[in-house]
Parts: structure tokens; C-alpha cells; sequence
């Protein structure tokens, strides 16, 4: 059976590519504020022959159960049965692809921003962004960028909003693993990463606790300690002993204890939201994840710790 030809046409996002799709997505990252990335999880998706347009976003597609047959085509790319699962395909952005499968399938579609892989590559890696470009690629078995896009699956199920320091820490590691195994590099271009000097620690952590309540993200911290966000990251988890977003969510918590115990007046709710939580579920999981009880037992004379 011959393909369809799709007439050019001006790329889309990732939400306007699923909205012509003929199915639904059973999780998407839309509403989850996310930065760097969106994501999109399929599942038990039937039958279908989809001639996918070029997107804005490079596409990584992540085979969680292949479908018995799969035809797949883009630049450079001509697969005529079914990956193996666990293996990833990479469409990049402005290339269109054409899909036709037999059998349900299962599988996680990853958006990253052109802009961030580019800056990645610059800053990490030295490359010239108008020289290089993400090719193509097709079966790729890379255990580290699975277990990377694994996780953003996670975080997308978990459907937590406020996650866009998280999703932004993820879009960075994707765009490192996918340039280091094009690139052929084992080490990045700046040398070994040490520790954040205290200097910049200090700048960085006086910065975090003045933006609690605004979602600091990433490349804003990272710019504060005048490095890239990936050497950034590797730095201050080495300096404090945590990721910059689990950092965030502790010093979140520090100042919930604190409204806890300075203001009876205030609600649950107003806590979270001035201690930066996006609702009081969130505010009550970390806080007795991180200390032991809940902040209503905080609160209470025998919860409050002396």
C-alpha cells in the first residue's frame, strides 16, 4: 500500500501535532508547567497510518511495547518492522516522518526545545550551533538515555504541577546524552566538574530563598553561579549533597516549619502557598517526607520540635 503524500506545511508545536491526531494520549505534561520539554505517554494505541508533519521541537519517541508491525519514515530513516522495546527514535525539528503500525503499542513521546539542545551544545560541549545539528536517528540503545527519558515518564504519571525545575534539570540531561553519543565525546568540553565555589553557592542559595515563592528555575540559578546549567547542576550537588530541585523543595519545607510555628492564624493552604508549593497536598507530601510528620502534627504543641 503506497504512503500519502503530506503537503508542506508551516511546523507545528507538540499540542497542535496531537490535536490532529486520530487518538488520545493517555497522560500529557500541558498543564504541569514544564520547561525545556513536554511530553506525551500512548497507550494500547491501535491501528494507525499518521503522516506526521515537521514539529518546532525535536521528537523523542521511546518504545515501551512495540506494535507486531511498523513501518517508519523520515530523513535518512526507513524502517520496515518493529524496534526493539526500549529502543528510541529521534525525529528531529522542521523534518516530517509518515507511521504505519498493526498491533497496539505503547510508547512515550518526548518534545525538546530546539533553542535549549542548542544552547547545550555550545556551552557544554563547544560546539558552534549554526555548524552542528541533531541528525536523525533510528534503534537507538542507549542505556543512559532511557533511563533518562524513563524518568520523565515518571514525573509526567506522577502528574505533579510545579515540576518545571525538574523538567528543566531532565530536558538538559537528554539534550547532554543525545550530543555526547553524536558527538562521540565521553567528557564534556569544559574538563571535570568540581564543586560550586562557596562564593557562588552562597549567591545562589541567598537567590533561591529570596524566589521561593516564584519557581526558580534552573538557567536562572545557573546563571547566578555563571555557569551552564548542566556544570551547574553537577556542581552544586556536589557542593550541598542534593539536586538544585530537591535543594528547592528542602528549603520549602524549612520555611513552612517556620510560618508553622510563627502564625497560628494561618491556614494549611497559605503556608504552601507562601512557602512556594502550588497546594497544600504538595506542601503536606514533602514536609512529612522531609520531617517525619505532617504539618498539621507539626503544628499541635507536642508535634512542634523544640
Amino acid at each position: 500500500m503506497p504512503w500519502e503524500t503530506a503537503e508542506p506545511t508551516t511546523p507545528l508545536g507538540p499540542r497542535e501535532y496531537r490535536s490532529i491526531l486520530p487518538f488520545e494520549a493517555a497522560a500529557v505534561s500541558d498543564r504541569l508547567g514544564w520547561v525545556g520539554l513536554e511530553a506525551a505517554k500512548y497507550r494500547d494505541v491501535p491501528d494507525s497510518e499518521v503522516n506526521r508533519p515537521a514539529l518546532t521541537y525535536h521528537a523523542l519517541i521511546l518504545f515501551n511495547r512495540p506494535p507486531e508491525k511498523l513501518e517508519l519514515r523520515y530523513e535518512g530513516v526507513n524502517r520496515s518492522r518493529p524496534p526493539p522495546a526500549g529502543s528510541i527514535a529521534i525525529v528531529p525539528a522542521e523534518f516530517p516522518s509518515q507511521w504505519r503500525w498493526a498491533g497496539s503499542k505503547d510508547s512515550l513521546h518526548v518534545f525538546l526545545e530546539q533553542d535549549l539542545v542548542a544552547r547545550v551544545a555550545s556551552e557544554s560541549f563547544d560546539l558552534d550551533p549554526a555548524r552542528w545539528a541533531l541528525p536523525p536517528l533510528d534503534r537507538l540503545e542507549l542505556p543512559q538515555l532511557e533511563a533518562a527519558l524513563r524518568t520523565v515518564d515518571a514525573e509526567l504519571m506522577a502528574g505533579e504541577t510545579g515540576g518545571s525545575l525538574v523538567a528543566e534539570s531532565l530536558a538538559n540531561i537528554l539534550a547532554v546524552h543525545l550530543i555526547r553519543h553524536i558527538s562521540g565525546s565521553r567528557r564534556l568540553a569544559h574538563g571535570r566538574d568540581g564543586v560550586l565555589p562557596k562564593g557562588r553557592l552562597r549567591a545562589v542559595v541567598e537567590y533561591i530563598d529570596g524566589h521561593l515563592d516564584h519557581s526558580p528555575s534552573l538557567t536562572d540559578m545557573a546563571a547566578v553561579a555563571r555557569l551552564s546549567p548542566y556544570h551547574f547542576s553537577r556542581q552544586f550537588k556536589a557542593a550541598t549533597g542534593l539536586p538544585p530541585h530537591q535543594y528547592v523543595i528542602a528549603r520549602r519545607v524549612e520555611r513552612a516549619r517556620g510560618l508553622l510555628q510563627q502564625d497560628e492564624a494561618l491556614s494549611l493552604a497559605q503556608v504552601a502557598v507562601r512557602a512556594g508549593f502550588s497546594d497544600q497536598s504538595q506542601l503536606c507530601r514533602h514536609f512529612k517526607r522531609l520531617v517525619g510528620i505532617t504539618p498539621g502534627k507539626f503544628r499541635t504543641p507536642a508535634g512542634i520540635e523544640k
